[in-house]
């Protein structure tokens, strides 16, 4: 791929001078510790918010260190994914509207390497991201309730960072194919609607990208059903390697609309 290094110095760059390495990993990070935290000072808070019947008790329920993770992977699902795909779903669609792109198309690279140098920067900043967000959980949820078992908990870790590569790889592709704003409602119709339909019905089926967020936590909890967990990641990162191939070809279909 020609090109491709001094491209991805490029976008380092870019990343680190938009604070995208700082500001994303800390959001991770404070939705991370958010549960833990929450849950173990839960009767402070309603005590400290004040107005509470007179006998008020409430019984809180016993939780285990694999439910305040699976907590948190909740709430990188909805604000954590909502805050990354919103970043950099116009990663390509809008440097190709902007007329930047065209900057780098009269220069004898590769299209390849223009598509792979945004996959590997968004990796990262996904890879430190998710990092932060798992250390800061984990980290109150072993001072607060109880501990992991660490293979177990690294191989969580690993299952949502490979479903984090597909968000990335769908993401860039619909930036690759469509204009900014066509990008973003499919990405986030693809990602989004999945979850809420794998919520709904998805009991119906056990192999899915969707259920990788899931299957780490039974990793957790040694309730997991390896065939389908093997099955859906398999099937997640092949579908990973295709979007990453149609978004090059895209990304080549569409130089032609490079505004100049």
């Amino acid at each position: 791929m020609r090109g491709f290094t001094v491209l991805l110095q490029k976008e380092f760059r870019e990343a680190w001078r938009s604070w995208k390495f700082l500001w994303i990993p800390l959001v991770f990070a404070l939705l991370g510790m958010t549960d833990p935290l929450t849950n173990y000072y839960m009767m402070d808070i309603l005590n400290a918010v004040g107005n509470l019947p007179e006998g008020f008790e409430m019984l809180m329920p016993e939780l285990m260190p694999a439910d305040l993770l699976y907590a948190s992977i909740g709430q990188f699902q909805t604000i954590g994914l909502l805050v990354f795909m919103a970043t950099f779903v116009g990663a390509v669609s809008k440097e190709r509207a902007s007329g930047m792109a065209t900057l780098l198309y009269v220069r004898p690279i590769s299209f390849g390497a223009y598509f792979m140098s945004k996959f590997v920067v968004m990796s990262t900043i996904g890879f430190v991201s998710i990092l932060a967000g798992f250390a800061a959980s984990v980290y109150y949820t072993v001072i607060l309730f109880g501990t992991f078992e660490i293979g177990p908990l690294v191989a969580s870790f690993i299952t949502y960072f490979s479903w984090l590569l597909f968000v990335i790889a769908v993401t860039l592709m619909m930036s690759a194919t469509f204009k900014t704003v066509v990008a973003t409602t499919c990405a986030f119709a693809v990602i989004f609607i999945g979850q809420i339909l794998d919520t709904l019905v998805g009991a119906f089926w056990t192999i899915s990208p969707w259920k990788l967020p899931l299957y780490g936590v039974q990793l957790i909890r040694g309730t997991m059903e390896m065939p389908d967990y093997w099955w859906s990641l398999s099937l997640t990162l092949v579908i990973t390697i295709i979007c990453v191939s149609l978004g090059i070809l895209t990304m080549k279909k569409n130089a032609s609309t490079t505004k100049i």
